[in-house]
């Protein structure tokens, strides 16, 4: 959040972005955190956490929609070497969580394969559907956030080291007007 706070205020410090640092996790890495972002060309995680090479596992699909495979390489940092975050990054005005919303609420599939995101934020636009409010996709970029956060702080290979302390698993949006991220869930204490 410290390197959120410099993206926003403009004062930088590109950390751990030069040959050094290339050379230092050339034969090892270990990331502080995953983030599991959508595929928004705005909304590029390495820039707007401030970070650099090997600092972050990131993982971007539209909608933030996830799956096996999507799963799979959420669990691998802190599975195989200890990461002790996930991030669960969705944001303003995403046009994966409007084309699902649309999609859905006008029972129109989506063409090919962008029917399956759809399909895997049906949980989040129902949420959305029982909630209401003045901007629903805005109300289903949230809520697909806290579901995703939340299926995978209760997933049967992350729970345990979330019940340890180890992991934390946080909910997260960001303003694409101020560049601000903003905590919805499961921050550490």
């Amino acid at each position: 959040m410290d390197g959120n706070k410099r993206w926003v205020s403009g004062d930088l410090q590109h950390p751990d972005r030069d040959p050094d640092r290339r050379e230092f996790v050339a034969q090892k890495q270990e990331p502080f955190g995953s983030v599991l972002a959508c595929i928004d060309s705005r909304v590029p995680p390495e820039l707007l956490f401030d970070t650099g090479l090997g600092d972050l596992y990131v993982m971007r699909t539209g909608g933030e929609a996830v799956g096996p495979v999507v799963t799979g390489s959420v669990e691998y940092g802190p599975m195989t070497s200890g990461t002790p975050l996930i991030v669960v990054l969705g944001h303003q005005r995403c046009g994966a969580i409007e084309a699902a919303y649309k999609s859905l609420r006008d029972d129109k599939p989506l063409p090919g394969n962008l029917e399956s995101i759809a399909k895997a934020l049906r949980p989040a636009y129902q949420q959305t559907v029982r909630q209401g409010g003045d901007d629903p996709v805005d109300t289903m970029a949230r809520a697909q956030v806290t579901l995703t956060a939340a299926d995978l702080r209760s997933n049967n290979d992350l729970a345990p080291l979330v019940k340890k302390g180890s992991l934390a698993v946080v909910g997260a949006y960001y303003s694409l007007d101020t560049g601000k991220v903003e905590v919805l869930s499961g921050a550490p204490y």
